[in-house]
C-alpha cells in the first residue's frame, strides 16, 4: 500500500517535471522515458489479470498476420465486450512485446483516473469528448503526433462507442431495422467518423488494421475488473486478421463502409463461436503461457531496479 501510495502522489508531479524539462530537449527522449514508466505500471496490471486472476487466453490467426504482429505501427479493431477490455488489450499487446506503444482513444475522463488515465494521458493516448465538432480537430493533431513515436506503436480504437449490454444490443436492433441494415446479434454497430479519421490521417505510417474479434466461451464468465481484483478466472478467445492500410479504400465513404462490413462479418464469426466455442482457423498454442515479465516487474524487492533499468535501456 505504501508503495501504490507513492506511485500515485509522485506520478502527476514526475511525469509533468520531466514533460517540462525533457520535451523541450528532446521529444523522443520524453517519449521513451515515458513508456518505460508507463509499461512498469501496465505490467503490474497484466500481473493481476494474467497470475492473480489466472485468465486463459486463445489466439487464433494465419502466421502472415502473426509474424507480423508487434513488429509494425497498427490500427486495433476490437469488439468491446466488458469493462476490462483495455487491461485484456494490454495483455494482448505484452504478448507481442508492443506494450510500451499501447495506445488507446479514449473518452476525455478517463485521463484523470489516478495511474491507468495519467498514464495514458503522458505516454499518448487519444482522449475524446465524444462531440465530433470538439473532436475532429483534436484527432488529427494527436493522430499527426504519433508519426514519429519512438518505436511500433498500436493505437485500439472501440469504434462501437460502448461496450455491450443487452440494452444497447436490442437499440442497436432497433436502429438497424428502421435503417434497413443488417441486424447484429453480438455487436454494436460502429460508429466510424473516428476510424476513417486514423486511417485517412494515419495511413502515410501505419501499416496495418488489426481486426480483433474477442469471445467468450459457453459456461465462462464475462472477464471484468471486479472479477480480476477478486481473482476469479475467465477464458477469452482472440481472432486477430491483418489487414494492409494501403489495401483500405481511397474515400471517407468507403473506409466507413468497410469498417461497418467488418463488423458485420465479425458478428458472423461470433455467432459461429457460440455453436462452437472456438474461431475457425488455427490457433496459436505457445499464446496459451501466461508472460513471466509482469511477474518479475510485480515482485515488490525489484521495482526501483527494473524501473530505472527499464527507462534507461529505453534511452
Amino acid at each position: 500500500m505504501e508503495k501504490l501510495a507513492t506511485v500515485v502522489l509522485f506520478m502527476p508531479f514526475g511525469m509533468a517535471a520531466c514533460f517540462l524539462i525533457v520535451w523541450p530537449l528532446s521529444r523522443n527522449t520524453y517519449r521513451r522515458i515515458v513508456a518505460a514508466v508507463t509499461e512498469i505500471l501496465f505490467l503490474e496490471m497484466i500481473f493481476l489479470v494474467d497470475w492473480l486472476a489466472g485468465l486463459e487466453v486463445h489466439l487464433h490467426t494465419d502466421m502472415e498476420t502473426y509474424e507480423l504482429i508487434g513488429k509494425e505501427n497498427a490500427l486495433v479493431m476490437p469488439n468491446h465486450i466488458c469493462d476490462a477490455d483495455v487491461l485484456i488489450m494490454w495483455l494482448l499487446a505484452e504478448r507481442f512485446n508492443c506494450l510500451r506503444g499501447a495506445l488507446m482513444v479514449m473518452k476525455k475522463s478517463s485521463k484523470y483516473l489516478p495511474i491507468y488515465g495519467w498514464a495514458n494521458w503522458f505516454n499518448g493516448a487519444v482522449f475524446l469528448d465524444r462531440n465530433w465538432a470538439k473532436d475532429e480537430g483534436k484527432l488529427k493533431s494527436s493522430f499527426q503526433q504519433l508519426k514519429d513515436f519512438p518505436g511500433s506503436f498500436w493505437l485500439t480504437i472501440f469504434v462501437e462507442g460502448t461496450r455491450i449490454t443487452p440494452d444497447k444490443l436490442l437499440a442497436a436492433q432497433e436502429f438497424a431495422i428502421s435503417k434497413g441494415l443488417p441486424v447484429p446479434k453480438n455487436v454494436l454497430i460502429p460508429r466510424t467518423k473516428g476510424f476513417v479519421s486514423a486511417v485517412q490521417y494515419m495511413r502515410p505510417f501505419v501499416s496495418a488494421v488489426y481486426d480483433v474479434t474477442v469471445a467468450v466461451p459457453k459456461g465462462h464468465p464475462i472477464p471484468s475488473v471486479k472479477r480480476f481484483f477478486k481473482r476469479q478466472p475467465s477464458v477469452v478467445h482472440f481472432h486477430i486478421k491483418r489487414y494492409a492500410t494501403k489495401g483500405l479504400p481511397e474515400s471517407d465513404e468507403g473506409v466507413a463502409q468497410w469498417c461497418k462490413d467488418r463488423f458485420v462479418v465479425k458478428d458472423a464469426m461470433l455467432e459461429e463461436f457460440r455453436a462452437n466455442d472456438t474461431f475457425e482457423g488455427k490457433e496459436i498454442r505457445d499464446f496459451r503461457i501466461p508472460s513471466k515479465k509482469s511477474l518479475i516487474v510485480f515482485t515488490p524487492v525489484k521495482l526501483e531496479r527494473n524501473l530505472l533499468v527499464s527507462i534507461c535501456s529505453g534511452l
